[in-house]
């Protein structure tokens, strides 16, 4: 890309001197172009400016690939894939407590671990796509690993169902042969290998698809971003109402095997277009490039700083041997320390995954063991997360296309009516009404138990409804605005490490949950007690340990508030860092 007066050319990382040559002209594109008739005198504006290559390695045409056409299907490949994930993910923890026949703690524990080995995987996924660049082999692996796995759970659940009609509530399977219990786990852990790493690739190469040099199409990139939102709560709701006919008639094997024909279908779809996606070259980890700075620095920590500054490479906030530049050149550097202000936030977002990881665990055994009948008709407990998808997509087109636009209006600036810090505090406050209400609703429950051995009581399922809400809501300012700022404080250089953030975020937050549960029944269990989180939630108190989360919730908004008010932005220079790299490299 090249740029006007005395600055700076940039070829992939490589910076070099303008030149006043004219340079070389590729003539079989032009001459391609010209066959095809896109355009006129040279035609060099058919092509993409971003770099993207079409399927031969030369530059992408933009008439000819990527743009909405290529959205579309990717589009309908997500919603697809959705629908098949979300069906298991909704559904595990009844599945391994009535067939598998764990406990309560035993069953939200299983989710848990499955739930951050899924994050642990994007995070992989990621890292290998990113490094290697090879997305739609990657995608192609991934998602027919994926149609593979739920053909093995499919197949194993006919073995895992008798006698027939059990797995629901009431009435548990018989005991599993360990042969069967050790498939139906490798077999879920192939889809948590299989949907995180594609999940963590697909938004990327979708997004590829979008030219960001291009006024239009960078337009589209945003609006496209929105629609693959809202593709992922269609496929969530197709989900939940694949779950009512499960909880209606008992019967486990058709969605597993509809889900297993989404993804096959969304294979399908995924193949029919590889002629037109648009792709780019390898640019390398970013984690590497961390690692080097972070060796060279190692390395010269007994360097003696001279008294004024002779032989540094940079005067300023930090100062630099110049023997340190073969690794940690100024740009590095500044990445690293851009990086490194973000952990202590990073570190508090990791508490949001393990809220958030309530709803389809704690908040599902909650209502099983509830009143879920409305006149003959059963509500099934993974169907009232239905009120959360409806409550995150409601807020984030509300915020976004009501409050914004009204707020700027009546200002008459173009600044956001809450920094995206200011968000995400806002959904850790929410999180914290949301656990004080759950635990509310857990002791009215408890009153209103049947005091048999059956873990019933007559209260109504409908009275989760508020903390479903407040959950959706709680995660509409917290993800958005979290995507948003690490989006935003990210140097440009180590775009794909938001990315890596976010998953890694949401896999620390699995692994935490399971501890913490783990250590709250270890402790509350003691002395012939049955804990907070027994097999049977009548003789607990899931109550205590709702308000547990909403005090830790609590907490960790208190570290995050400090740690945001201490927070120094970044500027778009030091994001750059090419201004400032002009000025003190000689």
């Amino acid at each position: 890309m090249q740029q006007s007066g005395n600055e700076m050319v940039g070829f992939g990382d490589d910076l070099v001197a303008p030149s006043n040559k004219t340079p070389p002209v590729d003539t079989a594109a032009v001459f391609e172009l010209q066959q095809s008739g896109n355009g006129e005198e040279g035609l060099p504006s058919a092509h993409t400016k971003d770099g993207s290559l079409d399927r031969y390695g030369k530059p992408a045409v933009r008439g000819r690939t990527g743009g909405w056409k290529s959205g579309l299907v990717l589009l309908v490949s997500q919603g697809l894939v959705t629908v098949a994930f979300y069906v298991l993910e909704a559904s595990i923890v009844l599945f391994t407590k009535y067939v598998m026949r764990q406990t309560n703690a035993e069953a939200e524990s299983t989710f848990s671990l499955w739930m951050g080995t899924i994050y642990l995987c994007s995070l992989v996924g990621g890292f290998l796509s990113d490094y290697l660049r090879r997305y739609l082999i990657s995608i192609y692996a991934q998602v027919f690993l994926t149609a593979v796995s739920f053909g093995l759970l499919s197949a194993s659940t006919h073995a895992l169902l008798k006698p027939y009609g059990c797995g629901v509530i009431g009435k548990l399977c018989d005991p599993h042969a360990p042969a069967e219990v050790l498939i139906f786990y490798i077999s879920i852990y192939l889809i948590a290998l299989g949907n995180g790493a594609c999940e963590s690739v697909l938004a990327t190469f979708a997004a590829d698809q979008f030219d960001e040099e291009d006024p239009a199409e960078k337009q589209s990139k945003t609006s496209f971003g929105w629609y693959f939102v809202i593709a992922s709560n269609i496929g969530r709701l197709i989900s939940v109402a694949l779950l009512v006919y499960t909880k209606s008639t008992g019967n486990w094997l058709p969605i597993f095997w509809i889900s297993t024909g989404c993804v096959i279908t969304a294979l399908v779809f995924l193949l029919s277009l590889t002629r037109r996606y648009r792709r780019f070259k390898p640019s390398g980890s970013p984690i590497s490039r961390i690692a080097q700075v972070i060796v060279a620095s190692w390395r010269n920590r007994n360097l003696q700083v001279p008294s004024r500054g002779e032989g540094l490479l940079y005067r300023g906030e930090w100062e630099i041997d110049r023997t340190s530049r073969k690794t940690d050149d100024l740009k590095n550097v500044e990445e690293v320390k851009c990086i490194l202000r973000l952990l202590p936030l990073w570190l508090c977002t990791i508490w949001s995954s393990v809220v958030f990881m309530q709803m389809p665990s704690l908040f599902i055994e909650q209502g099983a063991a509830m009143d879920g009948t409305i006149l003959h008709f059963q509500v099934p407990p993974a169907g009232m997360i239905a009120f959360d998808i409806t409550s995150t997509s409601t807020l984030i087109v509300f915020y976004d296309k009501l409050i914004v636009p009204l707020h700027i209006k009546l200002t008459k600036t173009q600044s956001k009516t809450l920094v995206e810090l200011q968000r995400i505090g806002t959904g850790f406050v929410i999180a914290v009404v949301t656990m004080l209400f759950a635990g509310l609703v857990e002791q009215k429950r408890l009153k209103y138990s049947d005091g048999s051995t059956k873990e019933m009581s007559s209260l109504h399922i409908l009275w989760q409804i508020p903390q479903y809400i407040l959950m959706g809501a709680s995660k509409a300012m917290v993800c958005v605005a979290e995507k948003e700022f690490f989006a935003a404080q990210t140097p440009d250089g180590l775009k794909s490490l938001e990315m890596i953030l976010s998953f890694c975020c949401s896999a620390l937050g699995g692994y935490m949950c399971h501890t913490i549960l783990w250590v709250v029944n270890k402790i509350t269990a003691s002395n012939g007690k049955a804990g907070w989180v027994p097999p049977n939630l009548n003789d607990g108190h899931a109550d205590r340990f709702f308000f547990l989360l909403a005090a830790l919730t609590m907490l960790n908004l208190g570290l995050f508030v400090m740690f945001a008010y201490h927070y120094i932005s970044i500027s778009t220079q030091m994001r750059d860092g090419i201004e400032e790299m002009e000025e003190v490299v000689p």
